[in-house]
């Protein structure tokens, strides 16, 4: 077995000023413009140092373009062109993704409109799937709650993003697994290879890992979060989209994503990633103590419910924490594996989409957003 590469020992100190997250209002006609305000609210030039390559990580949920469950062409427009204007040099910076054993990323970047902003402004696109990139075990400083019990040969990461930066580029929504989902759970897409899926039981846990883990190999870690169109109910996929016009900004991404939760409806620290990154000290997870720039929203609650499960979503939390625990290792790490995979993409592609999925991406096709989505 390949020895392992050890963190580099330029890990990330924690900062010493109160965490900050940067909320703005936004519209269709002044989006693109906006993400660059918000983006400068946060201080990103302060956690994204000019020189080192700067990986765009684009969330595509679905292969399909259903609204909330992936990053929206708006959004990486904005944070581009955010950079371009502020110098940071276009060779640097790479758009990046990998897909999972139920999403194809080549289609979903075609139907999410995610290849002509990349083509419009000219970057490399890298799709993090092996063996086009390298992924090498790494051997990090933190103790880590869960990966090295899943992975037994070890945690593997891509090669590539030692000493770059990351800029994580979720939505706003929810999840059928940690109740939200947004910058830390991004970090699940581009850290982990298609063998993600063996860290669903312990998943709060692997978020908190995958934190660590990116504060040890990456120059800086920033995200930004689109809530124009939020999604309520059994995330990532089957949800109903509700448009909120918001973005968020922070180069802490434990506190963007308790603002994301407290948005929502949630008490962000009974979500147990979120407690767990707090009280390990990866950022800070009480909103209580986040500094919010830019608009008022303390009284904001959308009242989402966010706990929904889908017959697909039931059948795999059987697995993973019910009466089928015991098959857990042969039904997801043997050769029967491909089934569970084949029977998701039957229910969410061959049933929820046509009959229920269409029609409400045809509603919001109908709104300003959609025919913004539509002009890309």
């Amino acid at each position: 077995m390949p020895k392992p590469i050890p963190a580099p020992s330029t890990t990330q100190s924690q900062p010493s000023t109160p965490a900050k997250v940067a909320v703005l209002f936004t519209s269709p006609e002044s989006v693109v413009e906006d993400i660059g305000r918000v983006m400068e609210m946060a201080g990103y030039s302060e956690a994204i140092p000019v020189g080192p390559n700067v990986n765009l990580k684009i969330n595509i949920s679905w292969h399909h373009y259903y609204p909330a469950c992936s990053t929206t062409p708006w959004q990486l427009d904005g944070v581009i062109g955010k950079l371009l204007a502020d110098g940071y040099p276009r060779e640097t910076l790479v758009a990046c993704q990998n897909g999972t054993v139920v999403v194809d990323p080549y289609v979903g970047a075609e139907r999410n409109k995610i290849d002509p902003v990349v083509a419009k402004h000219g970057l490399d696109y890298s799709y993090l799937n092996e063996p086009q990139v390298e992924w090498v075990r790494i051997e990090p400083k933190a103790k880590l709650h869960a990966l090295n019990d899943v992975y037994p040969d070890g945690v593997h990461v891509p090669k590539k993003f030692f000493g770059e930066s990351i800029i994580h580029l979720p939505t706003v929504k929810t999840h059928v697994f940690t109740t939200m989902t947004g910058a830390m759970k991004n970090a699940f897409g581009g850290l982990l290879n298609n063998r993600r899926h063996w860290t669903h039981s312990v998943i709060h846990e692997t978020l908190v890992d995958l934190l660590a883990i990116q504060k040890e190999i990456h120059s800086g870690v920033f995200a930004v979060m689109d809530g124009t169109i939020a999604g309520d109910g059994p995330g990532p996929r089957c949800m109903k989209p509700h448009i909120k016009n918001v973005l968020l900004a922070s180069k802490d991404q434990v506190a963007i994503d308790s603002i994301s939760a407290k948005l929502m409806g949630f008490d962000p620290m009974s979500l147990k990633f979120i407690r767990m990154a707090h009280e390990d000290g990866l950022g800070c997870g009480d909103p209580g103590e986040i500094e919010i720039v830019g608009e008022e929203i303390k009284n904001v609650n959308w009242h989402f419910e966010g706990k929904k499960d889908t017959f697909a979503s039931r059948g795999q939390k059987m697995i993973y924490h019910g009466g089928l625990k015991p098959l857990e290792h042969l039904l997801l790490r043997t050769p029967l594996v491909p089934w569970s995979y084949l029977a998701s993409r039957f229910y969410h592609d061959g049933l929820w989409y046509p009959l229920i999925g269409k029609r409400r991406v045809a509603e919001i096709m109908k709104t300003d957003w959609g025919r913004l989505f539509q002009s890309y």
